[in-house]
């Protein structure tokens, strides 16, 4: 079956999926041409506000946007960029975790709280304390507690910290050299601070030693956490090589065991997804710049099915 474009009036990015009350919400980031000259640390990304999208059937259903649910400027300590976030839900309540820069140009994550998956949302007066770099995903597991993975290079300035501390100079790591993981902490119980320190999220092959920096297939940005048959899910982006990948783990907080590729490279610089379950079938919401002729900074989200194989693979697809 062929992707399907989800929302062609607008450009839109990054698409957290989840399902509240028997229906999809897809929470993306905003792109629009702001002017900003291109740059590798992606000055050019100045997203300003969320919107939420939603439906009933993800191949064919009519999408309802939601409209503006945070502006930029309704969060007391965010300058600009409002990158990408992610929902989740405990007692009713409906918590947005998202990335912005603060006025310093350092990226911290938020938190925002709405009475319905719909928002609006209203923001927190501070960042979440020790909180740093981009992309959370917040992944609540079959026992109530929630955890927030996030993380991100370059632009992402996730190499500007090491044991959870700012570094004076960056450091990318090079050749055989470890790469640089996502982080995970679990959550408070009010889902508004973390309740651990953050911990290094690890990718290692069948031997158990962590992916190379010049692997492939290492994490760059873009963490997102599923279960499957028992199985913890960590899928991510690879960046400056373009693809969708995947590991296996037991617990929350891995180690995470590599497990293939999930998407070819998309039109446009990377992808950035998300993977859930609906009405007994999983599927892949992502995006690509084929609507905007490969301009990166405009991108639009699409949707197609996911599937494994009998060992639980996660089958390798090629959007078109």
């Amino acid at each position: 079956m062929k992707p399907r474009y989800l929302f062609p009036k607008d450009y839109m990015a990054d698409p957290s999926a989840n399902v509240f009350n028997d229906r999809v919400y897809i929470y993306p980031s905003h792109d629009w041409d702001s002017g900003e000259c291109f740059d590798d640390d992606g000055g050019h990304f100045q997203m300003k506000d969320y919107h939420v999208l939603s439906l009933d059937d993800v191949m064919d259903g009519e999408v309802t946007d939601h409209g503006v649910i945070l502006d930029v400027a309704d969060v007391p300590w965010a300058e600009k960029q409002m990158w990408d976030n992610d929902v989740v839900e405990k007692d009713g309540k409906y918590y947005l975790v998202f990335s912005a820069k603060d006025y310093n140009g350092v990226f911290r994550l938020g938190v925002a709280v709405a009475d319905r998956p719909e928002g609006p949302f209203k923001p927190q007066g501070d960042p979440i304390r020790g909180s740093y770099s981009i992309d959370p995903c917040v992944f609540k597991d079959d026992d109530g507690q929630i955890y927030c993975y996030f993380g991100g290079i370059w632009g992402g300035q996730l190499q500007w910290y090491k044991d959870n501390k700012a570094l004076k100079c960056e450091h990318l790591p090079e050749g055989k050299e470890d790469p640089l993981p996502s982080r995970v902490a679990r959550m408070t119980d009010d889902v508004m601070q973390f309740a651990e320190m953050p911990r290094p999220v690890l990718i290692v092959d069948g031997n158990g030693k962590p992916l190379p920096a010049d692997d492939p297939h290492r994490f760059f940005e873009a963490s997102w956490m599923h279960k499957y048959k028992g199985k913890y899910y960590f899928s991510y982006s690879t960046g400056d090589t373009h693809y969708l990948c995947y590991a296996v783990g037991d617990n929350p907080y891995g180690p995470f065991t590599y497990g293939g590729v999930i998407l070819e490279p998309v039109v446009g610089w990377t992808t950035h997804h998300s993977i859930v379950e609906y009405k007994g079938r999983w599927y892949l919401f992502h995006h690509d710049c084929v609507p905007s002729n490969d301009t990166t900074w405009l991108r639009s989200v699409k949707v197609m099915p996911l599937s494994y194989d009998e060992e639980g693979r996660i089958l390798t697809m090629k959007s078109e």
